[in-house]
């Protein structure tokens, strides 16, 4: 990898910590198409790898989890990994890059047209199953689990989403590990691009009082779609 490539890497990991800790959202939707983009070979476990990240925020929210919520959520997940772990193994890089594009533009659609399900416990164990799917074959596991837990308040929905997705990314290494996805590679670059991950935690927390949540979404948002939008183009040139 060229010193230009890991730099846009490195910067696209810090932006997507610093909303991923500040809006609950952003790492998986805005480096997940990027490292597709340039690095196929590293989704997903590079971004799964990043469960730093969400430790560090639960570490520090930690009392607001929902684990009631977080509970069922997991519980869905599990299916939802083993379906992930046998589409990665089964299907070849440039479908699984179209999944990752297709992800993000599903999960932003949903958004944006304001869809709000009831967070009742079927709801949210679906919802578990289907981050599950999405998060361990793309990387991309937040869609279902922001529009399923959207009533909570700020810190309580970082700091679940982040208890949930720190035990479900290693539930996704694990049955990534067990047909063959996680390589030197993948790993080199996950420590490699850690330093970058904390650096966004570290300047996410004096900023997050001064984002207005409202824009930074959009952002977020708009960056992700733009992300899907070359990483498909880039399948058919």
């Amino acid at each position: 990898m060229s010193l230009p490539v890991f730099a846009l890497l490195s910067a696209v990991v810090l932006l997507g910590t610093v909303f991923q800790v500040s809006i609950g959202f952003g790492l998986g939707l805005l480096a997940a198409p990027v490292i597709a983009l340039v690095a196929p070979s590293l989704v997903p476990v590079v971004l799964l790898l990043s469960t730093a990240v969400t430790a560090s925020v639960l570490l520090l929210d930690g009392a607001h989890v929902n684990l009631r919520g977080a509970g069922w959520a997991l519980l869905g997940r599990v299916p939802g990994v083993i379906a992930g772990a046998a589409l990665v193994a089964l299907l070849p890089a440039r479908w699984l890059a179209l999944c990752v594009a297709g992800v993000v533009v599903v999960g932003v659609v949903a958004s944006v047209r304001g869809f709000r399900p009831a967070p009742t416990r079927r709801a949210v164990a679906l919802a578990g199953m289907a981050s599950g799917l999405m998060g361990t074959a793309t990387s991309i596991g937040g869609p279902p689990m922001a529009l399923v837990w959207q009533r909570m308040t700020g810190p309580e929905l970082r700091s679940t989403m982040s208890g949930f997705f720190l035990a479900g990314s290693l539930m996704s290494l694990v049955a990534l590990a067990a047909v063959g996805a996680v390589h030197a590679d993948s790993l080199r670059y996950s420590a490699l691009l850690a330093p970058a991950a904390a650096a966004g935690v570290l300047l996410a927390r004096p900023l997050s009082d001064k984002l207005n949540v409202g824009r930074a979404r959009a952002v977020a948002t708009v960056l992700a779609v733009a992300g899907a939008i070359l990483l498909t183009v880039r399948q058919f040139v």
